[in-house]
């Protein structure tokens, strides 16, 4: 609750989750939170998932320095100042400023299993989260050139090839649902980009990711484990 008055002035008051959250789009917001993994760096300008202990935000090519860019390491406290948005659904916080708060305490999520709020309305209470889903079952993701079920496309149609994004889907209760790897995240050089690459239809796994919304939900999966 003291992080709420400690940034009066220019920037405006800062909101907590719930303030945040009940705030209109497109209205400017200030915000403190906790860096848990950065997607890319551009142009001064980063992309950031962020959480603290009520909720989490996803942050969306924020001005910042190359050299506050390499101190955003997963637990670091950050103040953005920027414009709440809504893309296809996804509630992000845009044309923004990351401030790093040196000398603060560090955070870092344990992922929240929301493997059974698959397919309620309670999940997009958790967007952007740092998350789990568990005993998940892996499903076709599309067919190949042959016409053979393949368990990922490179691309959510297939068009693209190594190094693009991965799309696979897994499905929970007779439900399926779609998952990305997304290549700014999670280069082809990462363990869960081969992980992807290697799953079998009909397995059974495990994940953690993030909790991205686009046209329904669309987790940024970061951690792909088979089950035994």
């Amino acid at each position: 609750a003291a992080e709420t008055t400690e940034a009066d002035g220019a920037d405006g008051d800062v909101l907590n989750y719930e303030e945040y959250m009940a705030a209109d789009l497109d209205t400017e917001v200030t915000i403190q939170a906790y860096v848990q993994a950065k997607q890319a760096w551009w142009e001064d300008q980063a992309t950031v998932y962020a959480q603290d202990q009520d909720g989490a935000y996803f942050i969306y090519n924020a001005a910042c320095s190359q050299e506050d860019y390499d101190l955003l390491v997963p637990g670091t406290k950050i103040q953005v100042t920027g414009y709440k948005s809504e893309w296809s659904g996804e509630v992000e916080i845009m044309d923004g400023t990351i401030q790093v708060l040196e000398g603060e305490d560090t955070y870092v999520a344990e992922a929240l299993d929301v493997t059974d709020l698959l397919g309620t309305d309670e999940l997009i209470d958790h967007q952007n989260q740092f998350v789990s889903f568990t005993g998940m079952t892996v499903e076709a993701a599309g067919q190949d050139e042959n016409g053979n079920d393949v368990a990922f496309l490179y691309n959510w149609d297939g068009s693209g090839t190594e190094g693009d994004d991965l799309y696979f889907n897994a499905s929970y209760n007779g439900e399926t649902y779609t998952f990305t790897i997304e290549s700014y995240l999670c280069d082809s050089s990462t363990e869960v980009y081969s992980a992807v690459k290697n799953l079998q239809i009909g397995q059974t796994i495990d994940m953690e990711g993030f909790l991205y919304w686009y046209e329904g939900v669309n987790p940024h999966i970061t951690s792909v484990t088979v089950a035994e």
